[in-house]
């Protein structure tokens, strides 16, 4: 049987918004202690929600689930303001440890809804980011997903459209929807830098460098509630490669990839990189044979909100 060769990738795994984040619940578990509540997941992957539900973190779906007067987060997805000033009236401590680059979309949303631009939001329906986004001006933003939602929309010719994106969706995906929505509304006004983060983007790229490399198969660590950890497994399968979303080791198929002789390993930007060396050491003691491919190196650091720094 020839030698199977896995082809691990950089950059992969946490970027500089989960970083923050998990830093965050850190700080807090080391001076406020236990119970700290968090609203929705802190980052969308299930071992690092598990890590710190053992250490007692509470995670609450909604605010009416953290006791008045406690200390709660705010994930790193961002939260709509009706949320933050439910969070003031009942008098809660909060630690936002939204992503900057979230932030920055709300920002956006914010200031073309006020002078009046029809609002629209690129994104997927139901995702923590994009409720907190739509959050802003509950009403005012229309949400398109793909596509086939372009052509539903009925603004009046002449009316000054805007548009933002989530930061984690597909870059060539988005690229479409952008164009059609240019080619409906010629002055369409676009972010003056790409809303997608640079995580995201350099993720799905070295992707593509994998597939240049002869990838015939690709594994993702990463949780299903990832957006961008699933967006990989999408730029592999566009470009005729099967993919893989899988958690960890368990969840390899090693059947699966026995008639496979390249298989690249990636992780979303939410995955914790102690899972990818568990991957890694599972299809060694199967023996194959790794290689790393470095894409480029990132060296972004978010500082940690001002009531930690």
């Amino acid at each position: 049987m020839p030698v199977q060769k896995l082809l691990t990738v950089q950059p992969r795994g946490f970027c500089a918004g989960v970083e923050r984040a998990i830093e965050v619940v850190d700080r807090l578990l080391e001076t406020v202690g236990t119970p700290l509540y968090v609203r929705r997941e802190i980052v969308h992957n299930q071992a690092v929600v598990a890590g710190f539900r053992e250490r007692g973190v509470v995670f609450v779906d909604e605010l009416s689930e953290v006791p008045d007067g406690a200390t709660v987060v705010f994930s790193a997805h961002g939260v709509a303001p009706a949320v933050r000033e439910d969070a003031v009236r009942r008098g809660l401590r909060v630690i936002d440890a939204t992503c900057p680059l979230v932030t920055k979309v709300h920002v956006e949303v914010v200031q073309h809804v006020a002078q009046e631009r029809e609002m629209v939001l690129i994104g997927h329906a139901g995702h923590d980011e994009v409720l907190g986004t739509m959050g802003e001006a509950p009403g005012r933003i229309t949400l398109v997903t793909g596509v086939e939602d372009v052509a539903k929309l009925d603004f009046p010719p002449g009316t000054e459209v805007a548009c933002s994106t989530q930061t984690t969706l597909s870059v060539d995906e988005t690229r479409d929807i952008v164009a059609a929505l240019r080619a409906r509304y010629p002055d369409l006004i676009e972010p003056a830098n790409s809303d997608i983060c640079y995580a995201t983007q350099n993720r799905q790229d070295a992707v593509k460098a994998l597939v240049a490399e002869g990838m015939e198969y690709l594994l993702v660590v990463g949780s299903a509630t990832s957006s961008n950890s699933r967006r990989l497994c999408e730029v592999a399968i566009n470009q005729g490669v099967p993919a893989k979303l899988i958690d960890g080791p368990e969840d390899i198929d090693l059947a699966e990839l026995k008639n496979i002789g390249l298989v690249g390993l990636t992780a979303g930007a939410s995955a914790p990189e102690h899972l990818v060396q568990a991957v890694v050491a599972r299809l060694r003691d199967e023996g194959w044979r790794e290689e790393e491919l470095v894409t480029l190196q990132e060296n972004v650091k978010f500082s940690l909100p001002k009531e930690l720094a």
